[in-house]
């Protein structure tokens, strides 16, 4: 595990692998450096490039220093693009995917952005979160209802069933889920309203991949097509097979050819 330091004195940890180009994996809810997607991912992009992996602030190995700000998560990526030499490309995935999006359009040095699946609700969706999601979050983090906050960004916010929430209340990975409960608020406000930022993604000038798989929901699809066609030059690539919880192995190749020199 490696360390930089961010504008307001947090904590950041990383694991660093590989050799080449920098390439900087940005999670979504519930996932960390040691926990979903990025594990996998990581060594199969190092075999080309310099991957750095980090803990989101207030999850793993992380620190987390109030008042939350999603500008301080943009200078946490800051921090490591400039500890990764200055420049990077960037691949984020889900509410990770909006944060990227958003450091983007804030010029961070970002030389090319892979975003999969942004969970952005355009068009008519079946769920949609209700409006304050944040301020219910934060209330059940304050009240220590670890399990409560994940239960309710899963069925009140993703619009998960209720059954399949009670199956994952039996498994071994609850207690890693409720482990970064308290950093569900940080991306319910990375997600805001959950409209998409077309506005913001307009003034992006850098090449831009956006990722979304054959078989995840309308929504997501739907989100991808739209975000794809506001972002200038963007390039829009569905993914066989693959649900939100996309197979590295599928993944990597693509990112691969999209990040080569």
């Amino acid at each position: 595990m490696r360390q930089v330091r961010s504008r307001d004195g947090t904590t950041i940890a990383y694991d660093q692998l590989g050799e080449g180009p920098p390439v900087i994996l940005v999670d979504g809810a519930f996932c960390s450096r040691s926990f979903g997607p990025m594990p996998k991912l990581a060594p199969l992009l190092a075999r080309s490039f310099t991957v750095f992996m980090y803990d989101r602030r207030g999850r793993g190995d992380s620190g987390d220093t109030a008042p939350y700000a999603v500008e301080r998560e943009i200078d946490d990526l800051d921090a490591l693009i400039r500890e990764a030499g200055g420049s990077a490309f960037v691949y984020a995935m889900s509410s990770g995917a909006a944060l990227a999006l958003e450091a983007a359009a804030s010029r961070l040095n970002i030389t090319k952005l892979a975003l999969y699946e942004p969970p952005f609700m355009v068009g008519n969706p079946a769920h949609v979160p209700p409006a304050d999601h944040q301020a219910q979050l934060v209330r059940l983090v304050a009240e220590g209802r670890r399990g409560d906050a994940v239960k309710f960004y899963m069925k009140d916010i993703i619009g998960m069933p209720g059954w399949l929430v009670t199956v994952f209340r039996i498994l071994p990975m609850w207690s890693k889920l409720k482990a970064v409960a308290r950093s569900l608020p940080y991306d319910s406000a990375v997600m805001g309203d959950f409209s998409l930022p077309a506005k913001r993604a307009a003034i992006l000038t850098i090449p831009t991949l956006v990722l979304c798989g054959e078989k995840t929901m309308p929504v997501l699809r739907a989100a991808a097509q739209r975000l794809s066609e506001v972002v200038p030059g963007a390039r829009l690539r569905t993914l066989p097979g693959q649900t939100h919880n996309v197979a590295a192995a599928a993944l990597a190749p693509v990112l691969k050819e999209f990040f080569a020199p």
